[in-house]
Order: structure tokens, then C-alpha cells, then sequence
């Protein structure tokens, strides 16, 4: 017999027992290293109208990896589990993993309950979900001239070797195009460029500021040299660029900035970057 779902421990980020995802069929038996996640939301999985939940099989890990952590990949999350030991599982997710179970066939029995998801690998996980379809595209004029090459790399690899250098640290790298946020420029028109460096101001403490404002001067730096000066440019004109205190960003400004992905550039295949919901900045 089902669960009955208005009294459900299921929850979106429980993990399925090898036995439980062998009997639904996810994985092929006990001990393969596969485990399924859960990834419905709690509201879709309470809702008799929802006649399905939806979980994503995925490869035990030894250790994440830090592109694939805390939502930065859209396609690729590595998420993790606290056990009873206090030890730290991961597991690894790919949206091409995604399997549709009946709710009719479900049971609590089939939920490892020795494992939860902390509360912030809970909020990369819902970030990660909302990034397969929200994260956003800038005008592709603006990102070819993001490929300009400066050295051997362009300077969208250097961006994200700067800011992976203390990802740790670093929540969010926002760009504020203004109007021309959905314009393509003419060569010789410059778009003009602000760019936010978020930084968690109380995990990290102090640490995480000198790091975000380390980032921030180095990007400034790199645009100069790639660009020139802003009243000179004509590609990309940096108007400014600062480390900001998550608890400092507004609602206001998430809805005229964008969160630049770290990992690449929109509109291409692989891989892509990140993305952080409005509603998803730690506070």
C-alpha cells in the first residue's frame, strides 16, 4: 500500500535506501554506489492532485568536487548528506537522471532515514532545480566580446579562475548591463558594466570579505586591461565592481542584475554556469 501523503515523511532531498529504489526499480540492485534523491517539492509531494513524485538517480562520491557544488553547474550538483557518524556523503546529480515514480507505489520503508540533507545543502539543492529553466541570457554581442582573448584565456575563463579561486567564499557573481540588459550593441558601442561580487558575510566572516574584495580587485584590473579605462572603452565599459554582503542585497537590485554563471557562457551546450533564484539569497 502507498503513503498516505498527508502524513508523509517524504520531503524533497530525502534519500532512498538501496532497497527501496531497487524494489521501485531505479537502480539495478543493493549496493551498485547508485541512490536516488527526491526531488519533487514538499507541496507537490503532499497534493493528491500530483499523482507522481520525481527523483533523480545518482553516483555515490568519495568527495565533491567544488564546480559542482552549492548550485554553480546547471546540469552537474554535488550534493551532500549528514550521517549518524557525522560524516558527510555526496552524492552526484545530473539532470539527465530524472525518473517519474507512481505515488501509489511508494512506502516510508523505502527512505534511508539515516541520512538528512543540512538545511544549505537543502537550499543548492532547490537552487540547482531552478536553474535548468531560470538562469538567465545576456545578449550574445556581450558575451562574444566576454570572449576576447586575453593571454591564452578570454576573459570569461579569467573571471571564473578569479572567483574559483575562493568559491568558498563566494555566493553569487551578479552583472548589471542597464538598458542594454537585452540589447545587442553595435561594434564600437560599448555596453556599460557593473558587476556585484557576493560574499556570505557570517559563515566565512572576515575572511570571506577580503576574498570577495580581492576578487573585485582583480576583475577591475582584468577588465582595464582587457577593455581599457571605462571612458575609453569600446567593447565593455566597467562602471564598477564591489564585494557585497549577502544580507545587504535588495529585492530591488535582483530584479535589474543578473547572476552571471561561473562555469560558461549562455546559449552553449557544456558546460554551463550557475544561478541563484531571488528568492534563494541566503539571509
Amino acid at each position: 500500500m502507498g503513503v498516505l501523503w498527508t502524513d508523509t515523511q517524504w520531503r524533497q532531498g530525502s534519500l532512498l535506501t538501496d532497497a527501496g529504489a531497487h524494489r521501485l526499480g531505479l537502480v539495478q540492485g543493493p549496493g551498485t554506489g547508485h541512490r536516488a534523491v527526491v526531488v519533487s517539492h514538499d507541496c507537490d509531494l503532499a497534493s493528491d492532485k500530483e499523482e507522481a513524485a520525481e527523483v533523480i538517480v545518482g553516483t555515490m562520491i568519495d568527495k565533491p568536487s567544488k564546480p559542482y557544488m552549492y548550485a554553480k553547474n546547471p546540469r552537474q550538483l554535488h550534493v551532500g548528506f549528514s550521517a549518524h557518524d557525522d560524516e558527510m556523503r555526496y552524492v552526484d546529480l545530473r539532470h539527465t537522471d530524472r525518473r517519474q515514480v507512481s505515488k501509489s507505489l511508494l512506502s516510508d520503508a523505502d527512505l534511508d532515514l539515516r541520512f538528512v540533507m543540512p538545511e544549505q545543502e537543502q537550499r543548492a539543492l532547490r537552487q540547482w532545480l531552478a536553474a535548468r529553466y531560470g538562469r538567465p541570457a545576456f545578449p550574445n554581442a556581450f558575451e562574444a566580446r566576454l570572449r576576447k582573448q586575453v593571454g591564452r584565456k578570454s576573459v570569461a575563463q579569467r573571471i571564473v579562475d578569479t572567483v574559483e579561486t575562493d568559491s568558498s567564499h563566494v555566493l553569487g557573481l551578479f552583472f548589471e548591463l542597464e538598458e542594454t540588459r537585452d540589447v545587442e550593441l553595435p561594434e564600437g558601442q560599448a555596453y556599460t558594466l557593473s558587476i556585484s561580487i557576493i560574499y556570505d558575510g557570517e559563515a566565512g566572516g572576515p575572511q570571506s570579505e577580503e576574498a570577495a574584495n580581492t576578487a573585485a580587485h582583480e576583475l577591475r584590473t582584468l577588465f582595464e586591461n582587457a577593455y581599457g579605462p571605462a571612458n575609453e572603452a569600446t567593447e565593455i565599459a566597467l562602471k564598477g565592481c564591489d564585494a557585497i554582503r549577502h544580507r545587504d542585497v535588495t529585492l530591488a537590485y535582483l530584479r535589474k542584475a543578473d547572476q552571471w554563471r561561473l562555469e560558461h557562457i549562455s546559449l552553449r551546450d557544456e558546460p554551463a554556469g550557475d544561478f541563484l533564484p531571488a528568492g534563494e539569497v541566503p539571509v
